[in-house]
């Protein structure tokens, strides 16, 4: 991205963007183009995200359900994003070239991963957790009413919505007991 014009830059990213243009002419090219891309400078910070939520989501779900997740968060959000913008571009509240904007990215994945570790959760962490993730993505809905506002907060309630893919999985994370660990060897070695 570094090496290349800014026009340049445009173009590549509008190939491999999921807007409503490209959904419509090749939809599985574009899902897959898009989801190996990062927009931006972000890739650094991208790397310490994909260690702490989805190496931890694919460790418990284990690989298969945590792919489904991610697949579910990236489709399923981006085409409900694009329909929401499609929608106000036929009732005349975006422009018309909106069908074409750049829309790459793994953040909707990465949106439902973190909430369907809430089931990682032993209550009641997990409610506060859900209440963040929501709070987060919801804040940014209601401040931004963007299209990708509508992914990201759409692919969180995906994930939620990815319980059953959550049942049988071994453990729940109780953050007081680790607290409660962490002190007591610390007391011990001291």
């Amino acid at each position: 991205m570094h090496h290349v014009s800014p026009a340049r830059l445009d173009e590549i990213l509008g190939e491999r963007s999921t807007n409503v243009h490209n959904l419509s002419d090749e939809p599985a090219k574009a899902l897959f183009r898009s989801a190996l891309w990062i927009d931006g400078d972000g890739w650094l910070f991208y790397v310490f995200l994909f260690s702490v939520f989805h190496a931890t989501a694919e460790r418990w779900l284990g690989t298969w359900r945590w792919l489904a997740v991610v697949l579910i968060g990236h489709v399923a959000a981006t085409y409900i994003s694009q329909g929401v913008l499609l929608w106000a571009v036929r009732h005349g509240q975006a422009p018309e070239t909106s069908v074409d904007t750049l829309d790459v990215g793994v953040s909707y994945s990465l949106a439902a991963v973190e909430a369907v570790l809430t089931y990682f959760l032993a209550p009641p962490w997990r409610y506060f957790y859900a209440f963040c993730v929501l709070g987060f993505y919801g804040l940014a809905l209601v401040h931004g009413r963007t299209f990708t506002d509508v992914g990201h907060f759409t692919a969180a309630l995906l994930g939620l919505a990815c319980y059953p893919l959550t049942r049988g999985r071994p453990g729940h994370l109780d953050p007081a007991a680790l607290v409660s660990r962490a002190l007591r060897r610390i007391s011990r070695a001291g």
